[in-house]
């Protein structure tokens, strides 16, 4: 498309040049020609002569004459007969008086100076379209010229010091940088050096920051695009733009080239609408191609992220082009704790803050989310007007990202708010009373993002894997909203509210993976289902058919709904004869609209010395 595009600009623009030609060619002939001459017939000029009103004359041998007139001074051409010339020349020397009379040849340089008023604006104009046409050249040059954004060696100031949390990651890449530094130490020993790094994970986990601390690291130039500036309208740009951004990055060796979001331009090939000449593809091509062409990239790494390895071409990941893949995950409890100390270094923190609290209480944050917690804290200390940043702010802030700001336009209804109470309480209490549970942190009806309560629970250590002891108290504690509001229900059921919809909703997908994908339940170690859980995207996909009878499906739909009720009946068993504590700490979040997890077990004590 691009070529035929070409071709078509260089037909109009060649049509452009000859019409432009034609027109400037005409102009300069109109102006060359002399104004205000007037045409004279045989008979006009004769009638001008007896009346002796000719004052000058020039005759030529092939008879056109022209001349000028007393009367007006203007000047007039006529056309005659060469053989006429002897006797009107016969008259004139007769019957005028003429100031100047003149026989002169044929001008024989008016063909000269024909094609040269012809010629000096086909030149102009030639003059003119080369111009043009190199400044379109400059132009289409730009237009594939790379549009990665070059840090120098002095611009790159990110170290290894200024990441932390993925210290498995960085211990990956630290050979890259030795790599960089002294190449010819490998060489030596008969080592190739790695074309490629491809940075594997989560949005947010510091893929981008890492590449930049290898460049910081090693002291050399650093190249950075994302997958989608490669990509325009027309086939041919990308690959052109692949190119450039390899031989630019070539002039100064060694040097890393990082590609962003590298799933852009590398998923699977036939994929695409245009089939093999489409632009993606011709683009994945030319990068194939120039990672592992026939001239060796010494000194040169490509590193790229993606947050989707699945979908890549599996030309981008054999050896050869990328060579290593390092994982990029989540970090731990110590890393959480490393990456706030980080981020709150330009804070002036309270002596109470306790950052590994924090830590503990941010399970399945990444680096993007910590470093946005740490923000909403001293936004949060500058709205009070106060210098000192307070555990409260933290707390605030931690809200703030898993559930959104506050909602204080939302006015609740005191029936509403009641049931919010019970609602929340239920939970917190059912949390205290199942096995295995994780400790309740907070109970909150304050109307945060979608929800109009939270309970908050608050991990001591991170969980890798899960047992199904606690599964199921996972489940019998969703279930516990739901049974509090039954509880307090006095209309046979009708008085339940819509919220426990995300409670059902997370319950169900916690009671499906028990069945289906972890084999906790009477149907055996076997996977169902048509769905694949992908561990970097945290969705799910598409796999493949239901591979199993309808009998079967039954038999799944059994047993998640078994779970599910097994899990209600046991929190409503839990509030049931729990119910004086329930009364007691719905009544203190009416009252004090949050309550933490030390207070709630302080009015379970209440209620035990008082029973």
């Amino acid at each position: 498309m691009f070529d035929l595009l070409k071709e078509n600009m260089t037909t109009s623009r060649l049509v452009a040049f000859v019409l432009s030609a034609m027109i400037v060619s005409s102009l300069f002939t109109y102006l060359s020609e002399p104004d205000n001459i007037k045409q004279l017939s045989f008979t006009g000029l004769k009638a001008e002569l007896e009346g002796n009103n000719v004052d000058t004359i020039d005759i030529y041998d092939n008879g056109e004459i022209e001349g000028s007139l007393k009367s007006s001074k203007e000047r007039f051409s006529a056309k005659i007969s060469p053989n006429m010339i002897s006797p009107l020349t016969a008259q004139i020397e007769e019957k005028n008086k003429l100031t100047r009379i003149a026989f002169k040849s044929v001008r024989n340089n008016s063909f000269w100076m024909s094609t040269i008023v012809l010629l000096i604006p086909l030149f102009i104009m030639l003059w003119i379209f080369m111009s043009f046409f190199n400044r379109m050249g400059s132009q289409g040059n730009k237009f594939i010229a790379s549009k990665a954004k070059v840090y120098t060696e002095s611009n790159v100031k990110v170290t290894f010091n200024d990441v932390a949390g993925i210290d498995e990651a960085i211990d990956e890449v630290k050979e890259i940088v030795e790599f960089l530094k002294n190449p010819y130490k490998f060489a030596s020993v008969g080592a190739t050096i790695p074309r490629g790094v491809l940075l594997v994970g989560p949005p947010g986990t510091g893929k981008t920051l890492l590449a930049r601390a290898v460049a910081g690291e090693a002291k050399v130039p650093y190249h950075y695009i994302s997958g989608s500036d490669f990509i325009e309208m027309f086939v041919g740009v990308g690959a052109g733009r692949v190119r450039n951004l390899f031989a630019a990055a070539k002039k100064k060796l060694p040097s890393i080239i990082f590609i962003d979001e590298l799933d852009a331009v590398g998923r699977h090939r036939g994929a695409g609408l245009g089939g093999g000449h489409d632009e993606r593809e011709q683009t994945l091509n030319q990068l194939l191609v120039e990672m592992q062409g026939f001239e060796p990239n010494a000194g040169l790494i490509v590193m790229a992220a993606t947050n989707r390895p699945d979908i890549l071409d599996p030309a981008l990941l054999r050896p050869g082009r990328f060579d290593r893949t390092v994982i990029v995950g989540r970090p731990d409890i110590r890393g959480r704790l490393s990456i706030l100390k980080i981020h709150t270094k330009k804070l002036v923190i309270d002596d109470k803050v306790s950052l590994e609290t924090i830590a503990r209480g941010t399970s399945g944050f990444t680096g993007a989310d910590l470093a946005k917690l740490a923000n909403e804290a001293a936004l949060s200390t500058g709205r009070k007007n106060r210098k000192v940043t307070t555990a409260e702010d933290f707390e605030e802030a931690r809200d703030r990202v898993i559930m959104g700001p506050e909602r204080k336009s939302l006015v609740l209804s005191e029936a509403e708010k009641t049931i919010t109470a019970y609602h929340e309480a239920g939970h917190a209490i059912v949390a205290l009373m199942v096995p295995e549970a994780d400790p309740v942190h907070k109970v909150s009806i304050i109307p945060r993002g979608m929800a109009l309560g939270i309970t908050s629970q608050l991990p001591q250590e991170d969980k890798h894997s899960y047992s199904k002891e606690y599964l199921l108290s996972q489940l019998a504690i969703l279930m516990g909203g739901r049974s509090a509001e039954e509880l307090i229900d006095k209309t046979g059921g009708k008085g339940v509210t819509t919220g426990a919809s995300n409670d059902i909703e997370r319950a169900t997908e916690i009671a499906t993976k028990m069945v289906c994908t972890w084999g906790m339940s009477e149907l055996g170690l076997r996977k169902f289902g048509s769905v694949k859980d992908n561990p970097f995207l945290g969705k799910q996909m598409t796999e493949s058919p239901k591979d199993y009878s309808e009998q079967t499906a039954k038999r799944i739909d059994d047993e998640i709904q078994k779970l599910l009720a097994d899990a209600h009946r046991t929190a409503y068993r839990i509030l049931n004869e729990k119910r004086n504590f329930l009364d007691r700490v719905a009544d203190a979040l009416l009252k004090e609209e949050t309550i933490t997890g030390e207070r709630v077990m302080q009015i379970l004590n209440e209620v035990k010395q008082n029973a």
